[in-house]
């Protein structure tokens, strides 16, 4: 594998890093600006939902730029988007940083795993995507609680301007050692993706996505209030809990791509199912450490297991629905995970602001997993139904 790769590496880590470090952040921002828990979750889904506006808007108009200088500005956004987030005064400016630094997110991971594609040969073109994207679940299971421990101790600001050094070296990591000729793949406009939303297989697809995925973020945006308020875990072992989590979720998500593999669907029906189990236990034990940790291991293993097989399924889908777009279609499936996180953390944020309290917010998460599971056996119902026809279709002589 090129050197190229480990800076595409440590670039998502910081951009992983970003993303998800503000969870374990959120008491300490809420105390600092003032705030409520509700509004510091919308610095969740304000983020989330930059994403999912601005990765298909953002890739298709730059879809002609060359793809080096255009990953080292994308990650000059980035970094200034941190920056901003790392100086500023209120929450407010704070929120603008957040969207800026989203902006470069969603066309970062488009434009990075095209170019790690180009970086091999084409047998090894998974192989160099996923060491991509491995810089994404190292920064859950390593940047996450680094980062929470950084803003507990040195304040959130610090966190920021921490991630935005590295975002630095990821920058000058792909300065110095991605190759300036790369492959120009032809540009996915506005056009392409409307074509594609107008699918109802996928858009059912990318309603499982949402769903499914995004209800998780109704409890993990506060997990750091829940295990301070309800487990009662000290401020400092916050962070210590949340590599746990992360660990989890890097096992949970080779597992879930192993078990995705023969069955998409089947797969994510028994995930859906168990990760809406484990969360409406989480309600229960979140008010003990042991039994909470236990159920927030089992939480974390299934939180991200059924990634592989969503982006699986909606690629099998484009296959048979839309075979001009199936870039498109999975662009659009990224989208859809953001989206399911920003609604996850919006709903989250309202369960806490209501008299059900924080302590609701697992089983209402569950609720939402549920609706995921309710749409992934319906669309394998419908799959199903298709099989049947076409194998009752008249062969041509």
């Amino acid at each position: 594998m090129p050197l190229a790769l480990l800076a595409l590496a440590i670039s998502a880590y910081a951009i992983g890093t970003t993303e998800f470090v503000i969870v374990g952040l959120l008491p300490t921002v809420a105390d600092d600006l003032s705030i409520s828990l509700p509004l510091a979750g919308m610095i969740v889904s304000v983020y989330a939902l930059g994403v999912t506006i601005g990765a298909p808007v953002l890739t298709a108009l730059t879809g002609r730029l060359r793809r080096k200088p255009l990953l080292l500005g994308l990650m000059g956004v980035f970094v200034a988007g941190n920056l901003l987030a790392g100086v500023s005064p209120n929450y407010e400016i704070l929120l603008v940083a957040r969207v800026l630094s989203a902006f470069a997110h969603g066309v970062f991971f488009s434009v990075g795993a095209t170019i790690a594609a180009d970086l091999v040969p084409d047998d090894k073109r998974a192989s160099a995507i996923a060491m991509m994207f491995s810089g994404l679940t190292i920064a859950i299971v390593t940047g996450v609680p680094m980062g929470t421990w950084i803003g507990q101790h040195f304040g959130w600001r610090a966190t920021f301007l921490a991630v935005s050094l590295l975002g630095v070296v990821g920058g000058l990591g792909v300065a110095a050692l991605v190759p300036r000729r790369l492959s120009q793949p032809p540009a996915a406009g506005i056009g392409d993706q409307i074509r594609v939303l107008g699918k109802p297989r996928l858009l059912l697809a990318f309603a499982i996505t949402a769903l499914g995925y995004g209800g998780t973020f109704v409890a993990f945006t506060y997990l750091a209030p829940i295990l301070e308020t309800i487990t009662g875990f000290s401020n400092s072992t916050v962070s210590l809990v949340l590599v746990l989590y992360g660990a989890a979720i890097a096992v949970g998500n080779v597992v879930g791509g192993k078990l995705a593999n023969r069955d998409p669907v089947r797969a994510l029906a028994w995930l859906f199912a168990l990760q809406a189990v484990v969360l409406f236990i989480f309600a229960f034990t979140a008010d003990a450490k042991i039994p909470a940790l236990v159920t927030l291991a089992g939480m974390g293993a299934l939180a991200f297991a059924n990634v592989p097989g969503l982006q699986l399924y909606v690629v099998q889908l484009a296959q048979r629905h839309a075979p001009g777009a199936v870039d498109v279609a999975s662009a659009l499936n990224i989208a859809a995970f953001n989206l399911g996180i920003a609604a996850g953390a919006f709903f989250g944020g309202q369960v806490v602001a209501s008299p059900l309290g924080l302590g609701a917010t697992p089983w209402v998460g569950g609720l939402f997993v549920l609706g995921g599971l309710g749409l992934t056996l319906l669309s394998g119902a419908l799959d199903r139904r298709e099989v049947r026809r076409e194998a009752q279709a008249p062969q041509p002589a």
